[in-house]
């Protein structure tokens, strides 16, 4: 892998950007593993404790010469912001976030104990390694290489290492915007997970989906009532029945395609990279739109997954809970849906879903968040596209959907339009997506060192 990062570009970063040397390599790999010893298992509900990596973040920041603001909405809940000055002090500036919480890990599942930080044969293993301490540690490395050679962005930088983004943003992310946007005066754009990470379609290509959108969150709460009974005798009323019958048809759904910016421009650029004819994406014939995406979603075969989940909204039950003995039907019955809407979705989400239910099922968003669009056609994204290509001259990157959402969603509430750039160059075979709250979570030394590369010369150039 070292060998191919060098043939991509090394040494010509190293004379760009001298700073980013020996010891940047080494306390990339170094502040990953650290932060990963750091538990900051996020349970959900309130239960997660970030402040020890928070403090850990903090104290880095200090030491470069960056302050940081500690801010808490409850006590072990922790976030860290900085700024670091720019030269022009009349530039809008730029925001750098990450969240420093991971989902839980069942270390018998693991091959390694995921709160160790182990390095291993060059790879970092450890719950947080892609999502995503390893990216708080490509920031964290840049800003201090700045410091110590007196390298100065042309806009000031706002870092952002936030608490619960992988539960309700409450105490995060959510919490800064609505109590403290001040941290964040000036911020109009925002670099965050997830994406310049490499896409294998096993075909030598190797692709780079840089983000520029997200779907919006709609989590549901299903509500069946009926007649309560013995259950030795026949009841029409059966809440039990009348809420698998809605999930049923929930799951069942098959939704319309619904083509988003970004979504088209990345079918767009696929279509060209595999030289395959694009379909007709402006018919108004919502049949040949679909059958014209899915004939072109077969034809890129496994580079389709790119883009394959976020051609639809879509809604899928994930938990049920009714009754509490075999032999009473109980009065209610309940079920939990995960959904997500694309941008301009959410009038054909809400309508659906109340047919889909029926008369005797009422439903509520348990949680709902927005969906969001970034400009593919701006000059943010052609950068971050030529950051890629300078380190690997053979990198395809494609605008895209992220089928779930990030604390960009939160941010966008201040205005700040965000793009997902945590750049990894990753070898045949590594399974990025895998890693996403995956067992035997893990990052390659050189994944982190080519994006800390990557990473400097897309902020420097922005």
């Amino acid at each position: 892998m070292a060998d191919r990062i060098a043939s991509a570009g090394m040494t010509g970063a190293r004379v760009d950007a001298r700073h980013i040397d020996d010891r940047a390599d080494d306390e990339v790999v170094r502040f990953t593993a650290d932060l990963i010893r750091h538990d900051t298992t996020n349970r959900g509900g309130g239960d997660g404790v970030e402040r020890p990596a928070a403090e850990y973040v903090a104290a880095a920041l200090a030491d470069a010469g960056i302050e940081p603001v500690i801010v808490e909405k409850a006590a072990g809940r922790t976030n860290v912001v900085a700024r670091v000055a720019g030269t022009d002090p009349g530039a809008d500036a730029l925001l750098v976030h990450g969240h420093l919480d991971v989902v839980p890990a069942d270390a018998s599942e693991w091959s390694v104990p995921p709160f160790a930080g182990e390095v291993v044969d060059d790879v970092v293993w450890g719950r947080g390694a892609v999502d995503m301490k390893g990216s708080d540690a490509m920031v964290l490395t840049v800003v201090r290489a700045w410091a110590r050679a007196g390298v100065r962005p042309r806009r000031d930088i706002v870092l952002a290492f936030t608490a619960d983004e992988e539960d309700s943003a409450e105490f995060g992310a959510g919490h800064l915007v609505r109590l403290r946007p001040e941290l964040f005066e000036g911020c109009t754009e925002a670099i965050g997970e997830s994406g310049a990470y490499t896409y294998h379609p096993g075909d030598g290509r190797r692709i780079y989906p840089v983000g520029a959108g997200e779907r919006g969150t709609s989590w549901l709460a299903l509500t069946a009532r009926g007649r309560a009974g013995h259950g030795s005798k026949i009841n029409r009323e059966n809440a039990v029945t009348r809420l698998s019958a809605a999930v049923t048809r929930i799951g069942e759904h098959t939704w319309p395609v619904r083509l988003s910016p970004t979504v088209r421009a990345a079918l767009t650029e696929l279509a060209a990279l595999y030289e395959q004819p694009l379909p007709d994406l402006d018919t108004p014939d919502p049949d040949e739109l679909a059958r014209g995406v899915e004939e072109l979603l077969d034809r890129l075969g496994p580079a389709a997954a790119l883009v394959a989940g976020t051609v639809r909204n879509s809604a899928n039950p994930t938990m049920l809970d009714a009754g509490y003995k075999v032999n009473v039907i109980p009065g209610s019955a309940t079920a939990h849906v995960d959904g997500r809407v694309l941008p301009g979705g959410d009038e054909e989400f809400t309508t659906t879903l109340d047919l889909l239910t029926g008369p005797d099922v009422d439903w509520e968003y348990a949680h709902h968040e927005i969906p969001l669009q970034a400009p593919v056609d701006a000059p943010t994204f052609d950068v971050l596209r030529a950051a890629l290509r300078h380190f690997d001259a053979d990198a395809h990157v494609v605008p895209y959907c992220m089928t779930g959402g990030t604390d960009a969603k939160q941010f966008s509430r201040l205005g700040v339009t965000g793009y997902g750039f945590m750049p990894l160059r990753l070898p045949e075979g590594f399974d990025y997506q895998a890693m996403f709250h995956g067992v035997d979570e893990r990052v390659p030394v050189s994944a982190l060192r080519f994006g800390i590369r990557v990473l400097d010369r897309a902020l420097l150039t922005l």
